[in-house]
């Protein structure tokens, strides 16, 4: 098997990736996945994303003990299968705002240079104030069908704490409050898969392999010339091989092929092909912690899988489980001095607790508190052919003293007046902590990932960065990495929008070879 592209990851990027480049009857597209189809009602269903954590379609992650986190395991979801996290996530698309790109200083990235490949992707459904959104794109991009009622309530909070009401979430600037943009097409999840992927599959040079877990690339000397994946069978690339594994897959990918540290590849009884330290360092993500108090009324999405639900779902596409779960947001500076918001607040119209893998006991209101802009950076390393995920959470101090902040911003929300009919005394798991020692000690006990880990194949433009602007990997041919871990830094948003991003200039970038 023989193709002009091999592309490693069927997620976000890489259905970009694929689409784009077989757009050109030329040239001939592999796109290689280890998962397989997305097909299951849980993918469709929008509400239905907690299902698919720790099942076949989940890498089901694990870091490493966190010190600074009464030393837990996290868990870490990530897609395994076609549409890769876009089929798992919350379908939130909010892109950051214009620093997140900017404080980059990479030419070819800023705001202004980035900005068209957002716009191109996007097919916005709804209110478009100020043509901040593209229309005409393949991912859809709209309002929520059936919004909670205490969702209103949460943003009418937000107007009574001074904060300022969005027009668009996605401009310039994101400080403020708004309902959620969501990636769905008519009630339904809207993913990458659906976007880039399903289009192109009838096209004779693109060729989908699922069920593919590569092991290494191949190299010839120092050109990347194929991939080997289970166990011995190759897929040759005439062209390019392109990484777009993600943040964990792409790194381990790169490690386990020889691609690294070198002394520490050696120790991991890998032979040298490249050494390239800084693969797998400067690892960012989304530390998220919340406020959950019960619900006075019985509106929550607590009952949001009754059969009544479901019908209302499958036959009119509207009710609770078109619900995103995250269905507004506020993003806030907790101090004067944060140059942009350094909190987000997440709203959740029912008690989402561990990843929803705890079923809830009562109605209740969550407010998530995520931090944007953290200053800890950990690394994904080798243990053996493992990879070993150390997100050293906390390892700064500035990351603790902002979330507490963020989680008296969340109490300040449950507080108000527009909120008084809904919010009701706190909820377990949640205790109420009220001093900073112990809004930090629920922290370290109960934070979690929002599932947006970045930048462990460092985009750059110094010659220690794992890519150059082009997103060829420092010191070989034929490779690139093109997926959310080219970030240098995590953006104050979401990180599917900037995924398909990059996903749409690195198959510019990749055309114009």
């Amino acid at each position: 098997m023989e193709y002009d592209y091999v592309i490693v990851g069927a997620g976000s990027a890489g259905c970009v990736l694929a689409n784009r480049l077989s757009a050109d009857p030329g040239v001939s597209v592999a796109l290689v996945e280890a998962g397989g189809q997305d097909d299951k009602l849980e993918i469709r269903m929008p509400a239905g994303f907690a299902k698919l954590f720790k099942t076949e379609y989940d890498w089901n992650y694990t870091t490493a003990k966190q010190s600074e986190m009464s030393g837990r395991e996290l868990y870490w979801p990530r897609g395994r299968v076609i549409g890769g996290s876009s089929s798992l996530n919350a379908q939130m698309w909010v892109r950051g705002c214009q620093r997140d790109y900017d404080q980059w200083e990479i030419p070819g990235w800023s705001y202004e240079e980035v900005l068209p490949y957002f716009t191109k992707a996007e097919h916005r459904v709804g209110s478009n104030n100020g043509g901040v959104y593209g229309s005409s794109g393949p991912l859809f991009i709209s309002e929520l069908r059936s919004p909670n009622v205490t969702t209103a309530a949460f943003l009418q909070a937000c107007e009574e704490l001074g904060y300022t009401r969005l027009a668009e979430l996605n401009g310039r600037s994101n400080e403020g409050y708004s309902a959620t943009p969501v990636t769905q097409n008519r009630g339904r999840r809207w993913s990458a898969a659906d976007a880039y992927l399903r289009p192109a599959l009838k096209r004779p040079n693109l060729t989908v392999i699922t069920g593919a877990t590569v092991d290494r690339v191949v190299f010839e000397g120092t050109r990347a010339v194929a991939v080997e994946h289970d166990g011995g069978a190759q897929i040759k690339a005439k062209r390019e091989v392109i990484l777009s594994a993600g943040a964990i897959g792409s790194p381990h990918l790169l490690m386990r092929s020889g691609v690294g540290a070198a002394d520490e590849l050696r120790d991991a009884g890998v032979t040298v092909v490249h050494d390239l330290p800084e693969v797998g360092r400067n690892l960012q993500d989304h530390l998220s912690s919340g406020v959950f108090v019960q619900c006075k009324q019985p509106v929550t999405l607590t009952k949001a899988e009754s059969i009544g639900n479901l019908l209302r779902y499958i036959v009119l596409r509207s009710g609770m489980l078109t619900t995103n779960v995250g269905e507004a947001v506020a993003f806030i500076r907790t101090s004067p001095e944060e140059p942009a918001p350094d909190i987000e607040l997440i709203f959740a119209p029912g008690p989402f607790v561990d990843h929803g893998l705890t079923p809830p006991t009562g109605h209740g209101l969550t407010v998530g508190v995520i931090l944007l802009q953290p200053q800890s950076r950990g690394r994904v390393t080798l243990n053996g052919r493992d990879a070993v995920i150390d997100p050293a959470y906390l390892s700064q101090e500035g990351d603790i003293k902002r979330l507490v902040a963020g989680l008296k911003a969340a109490k300040q929300i449950f507080a108000t007046t527009a909120m008084k009919p809904w919010a009701g005394p706190p909820m377990a798991p949640y205790p109420g902590p009220e001093s900073d020692e112990e809004l930090a000690q629920w922290v370290r006990e109960r934070g979690e990932t929002l599932y947006h880990p970045v930048g462990t194949c460092r985009m750059g433009v110094d010659a220690e960065s794992v890519v150059d602007p082009s997103l060829k990997v420092r010191g070989l041919d034929g490779l690139r990495v093109v997926d959310a871990s080219i970030m240098p830094t995590l953006n104050r948003g979401h990180t599917h929008a900037p995924a398909i991003m990059i996903g749409e200039k690195g198959a510019e970038l990749i055309a114009k070879r």
